[in-house]
């Protein structure tokens, strides 16, 4: 970065009074985009009462590479990453605009590890099926950032807290995920009602606990917390949304949970809000 561009974002970018909270969402069904439903009216709500931020910064599980990218284009495509769908849902477009400064000066945040700049991803469902409620005038600008899914749980978790300074600017860094995610095991039959297997709800409120009493060190080892731990997260890409989250709080930030629902059996919508 040059530093007529450093001083362009800066300018751009002042510190502000008030520092950005930091969201993890439990995005759920890509049917929740267009429907209108005790979730959808959360995320809704959150638009409306946050502090309006200057960009929107989303790390979703369904963009999963090897490295860490962000996407760097002005205009971002609208993925339509499922299948099985109505065409309705197939049809929803949402022209929110890129941010390459923000995605440049990300790259200089994070020191770790070398951070791509990429023209091809756009925004998944993990991201605009929640932005598109907070904000349905998609007038904030988004940049994703991917989940490498070969590095380990702590790498994310560390990676998250070189990001710390851009709350501070005004952006707002949303994890899309689901603390609770099997979909081999859905209970279809249940699909429409508010329901969770046992050991669905037990693993869950352990997360609670561990997120409430801020030990993010066994959320980070969250493979030895619990017997059934493999039902709830078989794969981890909706899980490591949530430790970017968690690697973003800081000792002054409290926490409140939302959306707090088991459905279908396997899933959980349980979304958190810190700070």
């Amino acid at each position: 970065m040059t530093a007529s561009h450093l001083h362009e974002w800066q300018s751009k970018l002042p510190y502000k009074d008030t520092v950005q909270p930091v969201l993890f969402v439990g995005h759920g069904s890509p049917m929740n985009a267009i429907q209108n439903n005790v979730f959808t009216q959360q995320w809704n709500s959150l638009g409306e009462t946050l502090e309006t931020p200057i960009a929107i910064l989303c790390i979703s599980a369904h963009w999963l590479t090897n490295g860490t990218f962000v996407t760097n284009m002005e205009a971002p495509k609208t993925i339509h990453d499922f299948g099985g769908f109505p065409q309705e849902l197939f049809d929803v477009q949402y022209p929110a605009k890129g941010l390459p400064t923000l995605a440049e000066e990300i790259t200089h945040h994070i020191t770790s590890t070398h951070v791509g700049l990429d023209d091809e991803w756009g925004l998944d469902h993990g991201a605009w099926s929640v932005i598109s409620h907070m904000y349905p005038k998609a007038n904030i600008p988004v940049v994703q950032m991917s989940i490498d899914y070969f590095k380990p749980p702590e790498y994310h978790y560390n990676l998250a807290k070189q990001l710390l300074e851009l709350r501070k600017k005004g952006v707002l860094i949303v994890g899309s995920g689901n603390m609770v995610h099997n979909l081999k095991m859905i209970a279809w039959d249940k699909v429409e009602q508010t329901y969770g297997f046992d050991w669905a709800l037990e693993i869950n409120e352990l997360f609670k606990t561990k997120i409430t009493d801020g030990n993010h060190k066994d959320l980070i080892n969250y493979k030895s917390l619990h017997n059934d731990i493999v039902k709830a997260i078989p794969t981890p890409d909706h899980y490591y949304p949530l430790l970017y989250t968690l690697g973003l709080q800081t000792s002054k930030d409290d926490t409140q949970f939302f959306n707090d629902t088991p459905v279908a059996g396997s899933l959980t919508m349980t979304s958190v809000k810190i700070g």
